[in-house]
């Protein structure tokens, strides 16, 4: 392998899902944008309206992102009063998260412009090949796959 192959940023996994990441998060942004939301934000939505009043810790987790990253990315959502921090009942020191009546509706409106952007995609992309993504991107970011990869390490 050449040094030129070694540093091609098409060479390097991670490099590659980043691109398409970025890619990704432009094409969806676009299509969501008449109604205020990035897909990031959507997605924050979707997270806690499938949680059930989810803490902080839950959250993040089901996002793939740390307390600090996801703390950032409410604070709009929570500004605008799509969401809102609640102590929890049962251990005062953690926080969970709810949707208001206003964030219930903002995912319901985003749900018909995200459909067309999934739409889109499995045009272009084709339905099998993206179902195929779809499952391939979940073993990666699932925690047997950053456990199996940080075993190697060692």
């Amino acid at each position: 392998m050449s040094s030129s192959s070694i540093t091609d940023p098409l060479v390097c996994n991670g490099a590659a899902l980043r691109k398409a990441t970025r890619r990704i998060t432009q094409l969806y942004d676009a299509a969501l944008a008449p109604c205020g939301l990035s897909v990031s934000q959507r997605s924050v939505l979707l997270h806690i309206s499938r949680g059930d009043s989810p803490t902080m810790t839950e959250l993040a987790h089901a996002m793939v992102l740390d307390r600090s990253a996801l703390a950032r990315n409410i604070q709009p959502l929570e500004r605008d009063g799509y969401l809102i921090q609640k102590r929890d009942a049962a251990d005062g020191r953690n926080r969970r998260v709810e949707l208001t009546p206003a964030g219930r509706a903002k995912l319901a409106e985003s749900n018909r412009l995200w459909r067309r952007a999934q739409e889109r995609f499995e045009a272009v992309y084709g339905p099998e090949r993206a179902a195929a993504l779809r499952i391939a991107l979940a073993e990666i970011y699932s925690d047997a796959f950053a456990d199996a990869f940080n075993e190697g390490a060692s």
